[in-house]
């Protein structure tokens, strides 16, 4: 009998990681504070609720796919989700969070025989839509094993470490993404500005050691100048931080990622907080025009 899923938060990303859900044969119920959100995954056999203590009751592996560590503590904190909670349930965090936080529910929801994973994505809305996230996972060996098949519905799972290590890997990846992004940022520029055609130089460089997702789809936003969000510049501003914060706690210096991390800082204080992270680009401008 295949597990049954409790899913909460069905936004940009969970929505479609829902469906995907669905779409490969289990029973998923599921939650969301803005309840149109959630609705349209009737469509693909899912069942919507509309309270915590509703989408835990009678699930065995609970999902949440929310914004901040805000957001992950209301739900985890709260008696509707604890109390709903049975031993050997589990519980898989696929939001975007610090480190620490992760550890502090996960240690509190072993505390009660809950297993736990921290399980962050990357991929953006067309990785989840194509069911081909990256998921960097932490915790145990044995609860990995036993969820694999319900992760494997949404992308390509891999067990990074224990209990945290998913968010610490989500962090390095989000250093690539946030400081390769203003590489490509520059890059555009300069081409604009010295007079080579941007689109061909993102032709040439195909299959080159400078070659990437984030030239090739990012680079065509900052080209169309299409900053339309996929993923929000307040939250790379915000993993940023959060990458910041967890080297600090390890005695790490991270001085590039200092900087990019005050270039966004700058492009959300800006106005820019709720268009697509490829909109550094204009900082860059900004910077030029100044």
């Amino acid at each position: 009998m295949k597990s049954k899923i409790g899913f909460i938060g069905t936004g940009l990303m969970g929505f479609p990681m829902a469906k995907n859900i669905l779409k490969a044969g289990y029973n998923l119920k599921a939650f969301n504070r803005s309840k149109n959100k959630a609705e349209p995954l009737k469509e693909f056999g899912g069942e919507i609720v509309y309270s915590i203590k509703d989408v835990v009751k009678d699930s065995d592996i609970l999902i949440t796919m929310l914004t901040d560590d805000h957001a992950i503590d209301q739900v985890m904190s709260s008696s509707d989700f604890l109390n709903n909670l049975i031993a050997g349930n589990t519980v898989i965090d696929m939001s975007s969070i610090k480190p620490t936080t992760a550890k502090k529910h996960g240690e509190n929801l072993k505390s009660n025989n809950v297993n736990y994973l921290d399980a962050p994505v990357s991929g953006g809305t067309i990785g989840a839509e194509q069911a081909s996230l990256a998921i960097m996972a932490g915790g145990e060996q044995k609860v990995f094993d036993e969820v694999f098949h319900v992760l494997k519905t949404m992308g390509n799972p891999t067990l990074v470490g224990p209990l945290s290590c998913g968010q610490v890997s989500k962090l390095a990846n989000q250093i690539i993404v946030g400081l390769t992004i203003g590489a490509v940022a520059e890059a555009i520029t300069l081409c604009e500005k010295a007079g080579a055609d941007p689109n061909k130089m993102i032709k040439a460089l195909t299959g080159g050691w400078a070659d990437s997702k984030v030239l090739q789809t990012h680079g065509k936003r900052m080209i169309d100048k299409d900053f339309t969000p996929k993923g929000k510049t307040s939250g790379q501003l915000k993993d940023m931080k959060n990458i910041l914060e967890c080297a600090n706690n390890f005695s790490t210096e991270l001085p590039i990622s200092n900087l990019v991390k005050d270039m966004y800082k700058t492009l959300v204080e800006n106005g820019h907080g709720e268009t697509d992270h490829s909109s550094l680009y204009k900082e860059i401008e900004r910077i030029n025009n100044g």
